[in-house]
């Protein structure tokens, strides 16, 4: 065993790097940036119509009817009413009202008001807001997930009093939730302009340029593009690319190297602006929504006959654009004849509008 070896030492280290001249990062100046808080009040109202009134009496102390669910500020709330009161100490002398936050949160900061309309045409509301208060006040924190009025009205005074018109209360409940968010600035922006996806596609129906398929409706026929109409619509894509039988094999010609496909349930003119909502994404110009062959008949509308292609043609967002443009006309005298076209081609949102029409005319 050799005894001279001595401490061994330790191999040497990477020889230290060259100089580059390239700043560290120590060096390098950071890009400006900026943000902002915003803090500010969202402001939504609900209105609540209580039909039925003496009916809903006697339903217990502590015992409410609860409105549908409206959103304001990102929560959820609701309007509780009470028709026996909510306090057993005061023996259904009262009336209560409750606001209450129904979705999940505590630290919600939210103003309230609450109008009990006078039916009488005086304008005489009777009103409990919290609008009023000072801003150095500032808004109520939700300890009790929401506001209570149990003391809201005397039940006697109620019964007799402009409030209640033909067993029916109508209550206005506004709020307002306190938000803050936080607007980032970043050392440089880049605008993007919205979508042309439509106009795009839209100059390419009216070019003729690629088409491959010809729809003849009722003895017009229009060119379009077999994979831009399967994409939109299961009922397209199933009359050009699926197997098809006997009787569908009858409507479509093989000539000219295009197929054609005959389409009789449809005016042309609903075909038309239909072709236009498949390339495009919007309906056509309002005035040719409105025309119709008729006057009166909400049935004899182009927007009318195009709910139903859409309904026939599972165009679902088709139909939603027509039920939105139908919703804006609804009258007390075209809410029959309205509800009765939701009905026949499953326009749901629709009909739920005409329903609440029906239900509460003003």
């Amino acid at each position: 065993m050799d005894d001279d070896a001595g401490d061994a030492s330790p191999p040497p280290g990477p020889a230290p790097l060259a100089a580059t001249g390239a700043p560290s990062l120590r060096d390098m100046a950071a890009s400006p940036t900026s943000s902002r808080s915003v803090t500010e009040t969202v402001n939504g109202s609900h209105r609540f119509v209580i039909q039925g009134y003496s009916l809903a009496k006697g339903m217990g102390v502590g015992k409410h009817i609860a409105s549908e669910t409206f959103t304001v500020g990102g929560y959820q709330w609701a309007i509780y009413f009470y028709p026996d009161g909510k306090n057993p100490e005061d023996n259904s002398a009262y009336v209560s009202v409750f606001i209450a936050l129904a979705s999940e949160g505590t630290d919600v900061r939210a103003l309230f008001e609450l109008t009990l309309q006078d039916q009488s045409g005086k304008g005489k509301h009777k009103v409990h807001s919290h609008f009023d208060r000072s801003l150095e006040s500032g808004p109520y924190t939700l300890k009790y997930r929401g506001s209570m009025w149990k003391r809201f009205f005397r039940r006697t005074a109620l019964e007799t009093s402009d409030f209640l018109k033909d067993d029916c209360l109508r209550i206005n409940c506004t709020v307002g939730v306190v938000v803050s968010t936080i607007d980032y600035s970043g050392p440089h922006s880049i605008q993007v302009p919205d979508s042309d996806i439509g106009y795009h596609f839209g100059s390419l129906l009216d070019s003729n340029e690629g088409v491959d398929v010809i729809l003849n409706v009722s003895g017009e026929r229009f060119h379009a593009h077999k994979l831009v109409l399967a994409a939109r619509s299961t009922v397209f894509r199933s009359k050009l690319f699926d197997d098809e039988s006997e009787g569908d094999k009858n409507e479509v010609n093989e000539s000219e190297d295009l197929k054609e496909i005959v389409l009789d349930d449809l005016e042309p003119k609903v075909f038309k602006a239909m072709l236009h909502f498949i390339y495009r994404d919007t309906l056509v110009d309002d005035y040719e929504l409105d025309a119709s062959g008729s006057m009166g008949s909400i049935f004899d509308t182009l927007a009318a006959k195009l709910l139903a292609a859409a309904d026939k043609y599972d165009l679902g967002r088709l139909r939603l654009l027509c039920e939105s443009y139908l919703c804006k006309g609804i009258s007390v005298a075209s809410v029959a004849s309205t509800l009765a076209l939701a009905d026949s081609h499953h326009a749901m949102e629709l009909k739920a509008v005409c329903l609440n029409c029906s239900c509460d005319p003003d």
